[in-house]
This record gives C-alpha cells, sequence and structure tokens, in this order.
C-alpha cells in the first residue's frame, strides 16, 4: 500500500554546507524532450527548440515550458534532499488565485511526500484586454526530509501547471541517475486536460495515473489549449522514442473552432501518418473527447463565461450555433464520428492502431456524478478516475495498448 503522502512547505534559499551539491544534468530527468540554461538554473521544455520557433502563439509556449509529467529521478541513499525552484504561475484579473505548484516526492514508487513552493514570478492576465503583466520574484528551497536510510529510486515530480526553473539539488548522501529498469515509454499527446487542468497534484493528472499504475514510463505531450494537429507536434512525437503511444484529439480543435469537417480528417491522417514514420509498428491508440455538455453539439469558438468571472469564478461557454454543424462546423459529436471512421478505414493497413471513444473514460452519468465545475475541465476527483479508466483500458495487459 502506498506510504501516507506527508505535506511539506517551502523554506527560505539557503546552502547547507553539510548537504552535497550535485549539478543539475538531462540524466537525472524524464518527460522533458529540452532543457535550457537560464540565469537562474535549468528550464525543461515539452518541445525541442525547433519545434517552439515553428509557433508564435504564446498559449503553446507557456504549455510547453510547464512540467507536466517531468520529473528528477536519481538513486541514492539520502534521508534529506533540499531543491532550489524558481516557479513561475499564472493568475488572472478579477478571478480566484490558483493555488501554489505542487511537487510530489515517491521513494521506489510509492508516495511519500508532497511540497509546495510559494514566491517566484507571477504573470497576471486581464482577461478583458488580454494584457499580461510580469511580476518577478525570488527563487525557494523545498526540503524533503524521513527518506528511508536505504538505497533507493527518488521522483520529484514538478509542478504540472506553473514552469519550473531548477537551480539547485542537495542532499545528504550522494546522488547517481537510476539505471533503465526495463520500463516501456508512453507517448502521451492531448489538451489541457492531459496536460492536467485542475488536478491536485503532478502525480494526479490522469495520465500519471495512469502511467504509476500501468508501470510505464511517462512523456506528456499534453499542451493546454494546444492540442491542434500542428505538424511540428506530429514531427516531435514521430522523433521521440516511444513503445506506446496515444493520441487524444477533438476539444481544442472545437473549442477554437479552428477547421471544418472537410479539413479535420485530412488533417487527423496526416498527424497519424507522420508519427508512423517514426513508430511504424508501435500501438498507437486514437481517444476521442470525453463528454462536455457545452460542445458536444454546439461548435465554437468557446470563450470566458464573463458572467462567471463577475461572481469570481473561472467558467466558459460555447458560443457557435448548432445549426453551422451541417455547413462543416465541428462539435465534439462530429469528431468522435470522424475518429472512429478514420480509424475503422487505416486499421485495416496498420494492425496497431486502435481507437478509444472518449465517452468510456468520462461520459454522461460521470458528468451526473462529477460535473465539470467550469464547463470544460475535470476537477482531481475526476482525474483520478479517468487515469484508473486508462490504465484499465489501454495499459492493462491485454489493453488497447498492449
Amino acid at each position: 500500500m502506498p506510504h501516507p503522502v506527508r505535506q511539506l512547505g517551502p523554506t527560505p534559499v539557503h546552502t547547507d554546507s553539510t548537504l552535497i551539491s550535485t549539478p543539475l544534468t538531462a540524466e537525472l530527468l524524464r518527460g522533458a524532450l529540452d532543457l535550457e540554461r537560464t540565469e537562474h538554473g535549468l528550464l525543461p521544455h515539452r518541445l525541442p527548440a525547433w519545434a517552439r520557433a515553428q509557433s508564435a502563439d504564446p498559449q503553446l509556449g507557456l504549455a510547453e515550458a510547464q512540467p507536466s509529467g517531468v520529473r528528477l529521478v536519481f538513486r541514492t541513499r539520502a534521508t534529506a534532499v533540499e531543491l532550489d525552484t524558481l516557479p513561475t504561475r499564472r493568475g488572472y484579473t478579477g478571478a480566484p488565485p490558483r493555488p501554489d505548484g505542487v511537487y510530489d516526492l515517491l521513494v521506489d514508487g510509492e508516495p511519500h511526500a508532497r511540497a509546495t513552493a510559494s514566491g517566484g514570478n507571477v504573470l497576471t492576465t486581464d482577461l478583458s484586454t488580454g494584457a499580461v503583466e510580469h511580476h518577478p520574484g525570488a527563487p525557494g528551497t523545498l526540503r524533503f526530509t524521513g527518506l528511508p536510510a536505504r538505497e533507493k529510486d527518488v521522483e520529484i515530480w514538478l509542478p504540472h501547471n506553473e514552469m519550473t526553473e531548477l537551480v539547485a539539488l542537495r542532499t545528504d548522501a550522494p546522488v547517481a541517475p537510476v539505471p533503465d529498469r526495463g520500463r516501456r515509454v508512453w507517448l502521451h499527446h492531448g489538451s489541457s486536460i492531459s496536460h492536467g487542468s485542475d488536478a491536485a497534484s503532478p502525480t494526479a493528472t490522469w495520465p500519471a495515473r495512469a502511467a504509476l499504475r500501468g508501470g510505464v514510463e511517462l512523456v506528456n505531450l499534453g499542451l493546454a489549449g494546444s492540442a491542434l494537429l500542428d505538424p511540428f507536434t506530429a514531427r516531435v512525437m514521430r522523433d521521440t522514442p516511444a513503445d506506446l503511444i496515444s493520441v487524444k484529439i477533438g476539444i481544442n480543435v472545437v473549442n477554437l473552432d479552428l477547421m471544418r469537417r472537410r479539413a479535420f480528417g485530412p488533417a487527423v491522417h496526416g498527424f497519424l501518418d507522420t508519427i508512423r514514420e517514426g513508430h511504424p509498428t508501435a500501438p498507437l491508440l486514437v481517444v476521442s473527447p470525453l463528454y462536455c455538455p457545452l460542445h458536444e453539439d454546439t461548435p465554437g469558438p468557446g470563450a470566458f463565461d464573463l458572467a462567471a468571472l463577475a461572481e469570481g469564478r473561472l467558467g466558459f461557454r460555447a458560443t457557435g450555433d448548432p445549426a453551422e454543424v451541417a455547413a462543416g462546423k465541428l462539435t465534439l459529436t462530429v469528431v468522435r464520428e470522424e475518429l472512429s471512421r478514420i480509424v475503422r478505414e487505416r486499421s485495416a493497413g496498420d494492425p496497431h492502431l486502435r481507437y478509444l471513444d472518449g465517452l468510456e473514460l468520462y461520459g454522461e452519468a460521470d458528468h451526473a456524478d462529477l460535473p465539470l465545475p467550469d464547463g470544460l475541465h475535470p476537477d482531481a476527483a475526476t482525474h483520478l478516475r479517468i487515469g484508473d479508466r486508462f490504465a484499465d483500458l489501454a495499459l492493462s495487459p491485454g489493453g488497447l495498448l498492449s
């Protein structure tokens, strides 16, 4: 059974001369596809620099630099670990403050402690004007103590919802990279829901939950607002080593009103074609959208619910006209039909391609039990439900990705 998770708080940055400093390098990080040296330390990225250069979208830039699924992993006998970080979190004028980022520490795959990092930088967005203000802050120190005094694997999962610059790592015993444990690598791409949206912690996003239950190594390309069938994302997936691959497509295409039915099908085919160039026989799972009443039968674009904001709540609404579906506008219902058709037709020549209806992960009955708080994103309990179902349906022996 998992050990109880102890809640820890941040302490001021300091240097304890009795601790050993270990350089932060790529061999200690998993889940990141690029590392940027900054004036403070190391900034993990989930898209490589060449891919970032192909999009000027600030939303994508912010999303890929939030280290969902990225974790420090090392082997040590240490009983105390200190990590200096500089977070950059988001805030919205008139909306409730977002909670501080959470760090989960696991020992040999089991939860051991959880900490938050206060301070750091804050980006405040005025939703009525789009203006963004940058408020600089200072790094802080996370201190984890009471680790078992034996050789063990330690993982520190970084906050899924805020940029995190890694400044320094200190321990009371030497640190070494963890050797290859022979676990399969699962590469996943999706929207803010896959990114983690309102999950309680980085190991409680649905992809992390599923990966930990399924015993696989996660590379999470869940990119908030940015699962848009971008060719550079497909090329990143093509070039990233992976044993298992999944793509969750639909919600962002609909709520951005990005394309019509005529363009959607060929775009999906092109995205899958590119992935197959690098992974011709890997199990590849196409996942359609979860249930979302806003866009089941109403096209995008989506918009912030200004009435909710006036009440201090974050909410969304659909602004499209259902009558426009006949002219080719997309809804979640249309997307599911198209994805099911595409996978059915392609699977005749691709025996390793599978389809998972997102309603099996979160459907209408789930919404009645666990409604989407803002109309768009699952809450913390729903992330756990989705992750458990995905692990059972896709990652278990005999599952869709077996």
